[in-house]
């Protein structure tokens, strides 16, 4: 049993990433730790949706949530990736997505962190908002790309002292090209994850 932590920013891909992942290694299982973070808020505090499960919890809660998380997950059976974020943006500032004790409690064999160009990431996010705009959705606030720069910058710093604190593996794959053909870092990242997965599950 292999579990892996992936991490990214917003609008860097990953969910793509993830689903091209499932497509070509089936037995692999993806868990989106925010998804779990919500059932419980939904069991527990009535929370609807992630914009309430970000302004209407307290810090206390909300790390107990992040903590309960983690512990569901750590009892969850095969070859996992996790799918969150490394830092999530508030208005206070940068709050860890990986806590020690969050990170304790999966106990991962790997973190891999995405990155990828600022301006791709823009792009990605224009087009979210233009399709939240559509369908009625909460607008996301557009940054400049040296936001986008700082975010990733201290989200690899964050995604680094998670795996030391546990001492796994840090894997950073990089995309600082323009893509020669849609979803080539998609494809590419997803290979390089089952890659590092599968070498793991040998040296078990």
């Amino acid at each position: 049993m292999v579990r892996v932590i992936v991490v990214a920013v917003p609008g860097a891909g990953k969910s793509t990433i993830l689903k091209k992942v499932v497509e070509k290694a089936p037995n692999i299982k993806i868990v989106n730790f925010g998804d779990i973070m919500l059932e419980e808020a939904s069991k527990r505090l009535g929370i609807n949706d992630r914009d309430e499960l970000r302004k209407k919890i307290n810090f206390r809660d909300y790390k107990k949530l992040q903590e309960d998380a983690a512990k569901t997950i750590s009892r969850m059976e095969g070859d996992l990736i996790i799918d969150t974020h490394a830092v999530v943006k508030t208005t206070y500032g940068y709050y860890p997505g990986l806590p020690s004790k969050v990170v304790e409690y999966i106990n991962p064999d790997a973190i891999i962190f995405l990155e990828f160009r600022p301006e791709d990431i823009l792009a990605r996010r224009m087009k979210d908002l233009s399709k939240d705009q559509s369908e009625g959705r909460r607008v996301r606030e557009v940054e400049k790309i040296e936001d986008v720069e700082e975010h990733q910058k201290i989200s690899l710093e964050m995604a680094s002292a998670a795996a030391n604190h546990v001492s796994c593996y840090l894997l950073v794959l990089r995309f600082l090209e323009p893509q020669k053909y849609p979803y080539q870092h998609a494809d590419e990242a997803s290979s390089k994850i089952i890659e590092l997965i599968e070498k793991m599950k040998k040296a078990e």
